[in-house]
């Protein structure tokens, strides 16, 4: 069982930055794959960054490359989601997922997920 709690979202400016950060619980976090994927209002949910279980491994959204960065610290059981150069399209809600298979862009690998977080960028 691995239990995870998203925080750090809020509302910002366009242009501006905010990181995410997910705390996992469960001694067996450091074997999973864990990304984050979020829901625009009226739209589905999407893939965002993912990153291996090692953490050598990144992958990320063409919306997002450049601009996003996922790392993880399997000291802290946390992963983290670092948002530069926000847009009003970045606006959604931020869900951290963990899949035991390895990383994958598709939310039905994800065994378990957050609650999510608001992230609103004004323009």
């Amino acid at each position: 069982q691995v239990q995870l709690v998203e925080s750090g979202g809020g509302l910002v400016q366009a242009g501006g930055s905010l990181r995410l950060s997910c705390a996992a619980s469960g001694r067996t976090f450091s074997s999973y794959a864990m990304g984050w994927f979020r829901r625009a209002p009226g739209k589905e949910r999407e893939f965002v960054a993912a990153i291996s279980w090692s953490g050598g491994s990144t992958y990320y959204a063409g919306s997002v490359k450049g601009r996003f960065t996922i790392s993880r610290d399997s000291a802290k059981n946390t992963v983290y989601l670092q948002m530069n150069s926000l847009k009003p399209e970045d606006t959604a809600v931020y869900y951290c997922a963990a899949a035991p298979v390895g990383t994958s862009y598709y939310s039905s690998d994800y065994d378990y997920w957050g609650q999510g977080t608001q992230v609103t960028v004004s323009s």
